[in-house]
C-alpha cells in the first residue's frame, strides 16, 4: 500500500529519501479502478476497472527487507510515479512491460506472465477491501528490478499504453 503523497505524474522527480541507502525501480502494469465495489467474482472484475496504466512501485529495497511491514519502504513521497494516461480500451492478457535506466532496458517481461491475473488481483483484493473509484491495483513486476541512482532518468512502457518517464534526486532534508 502506498500514500496519497507517494503519486507523482510523468516528468515529475523522483526523490531518494536519506533514510534508504538502496532505491529500486520496479515497472508494472496498473489497473485503476472505475467503480465501489466488494466481492467481486473473477468474472466480473472488468465490470469495476476503468482503464489501465503504467507504474513505478519505486521500493527503498534495504527498508522493505528490514522491516516486518512493506510500507516505509513502499511508501515515500514520490515512489508511485503513474502515467501517462488511463487507457479505457484494451486487451491487457499479453503486453509487453519494460523498464529501462538511461536509456538501457533493465526489465523486460509479459503480463501473460503474471504470477495472478488482473481478474484474480481485483477478486482477491476486494474480498478483503472495499474498492473504490481511483484505486490502483499494482500488478506485479519483472524480474531485473535493480537500483536508481541521482541523476538517473527511468522510464515504464507497457504495450498499448505509453512511456512513463521520470528523473531521479536525492531529497534535500
Amino acid at each position: 500500500m502506498k500514500a496519497p503523497t507517494a503519486v507523482i505524474g510523468p516528468g515529475e522527480t523522483i526523490k531518494r529519501p536519506p533514510d534508504s541507502e538502496r532505491v529500486d525501480y520496479e515497472g508494472e502494469l496498473a489497473v485503476v479502478i472505475g467503480r465501489r465495489c466488494r466481492h467481486v467474482p473473477e468474472e466480473r472484475a472488468a465490470s469495476v476497472i476503468f482503464g489501465y496504466t503504467c507504474l513505478n512501485d519505486v521500493t527503498a529495497r534495504d527498508l522493505q527487507r528490514r522491516d516486518v511491514q512493506f510500507t516505509r519502504g513502499k511508501g515515500f513521497d514520490t515512489f508511485c510515479p503513474l502515467g501517462p494516461w488511463i487507457e479505457t480500451e484494451l486487451d491487457v492478457s499479453d503486453l509487453a512491460v519494460e523498464t529501462s535506466v538511461n536509456g538501457v532496458t533493465v526489465q523486460s517481461g509479459r503480463t501473460i506472465d503474471l504470477i495472478h491475473s488482473v481478474p484474480k488481483l481485483v477478486a482477491f483484493i476486494s474480498r478483503v477491501m472495499t474498492l473504490l473509484p481511483g484505486d490502483v491495483i499494482a500488478t506485479g513486476t519483472p524480474e531485473g528490478v535493480g537500483p536508481l541512482l541521482a541523476g538517473d532518468k527511468v522510464s515504464v512502457r507497457v504495450e498499448g499504453i505509453g512511456d512513463l518517464t521520470n528523473a531521479v534526486e536525492d531529497e534535500k532534508i
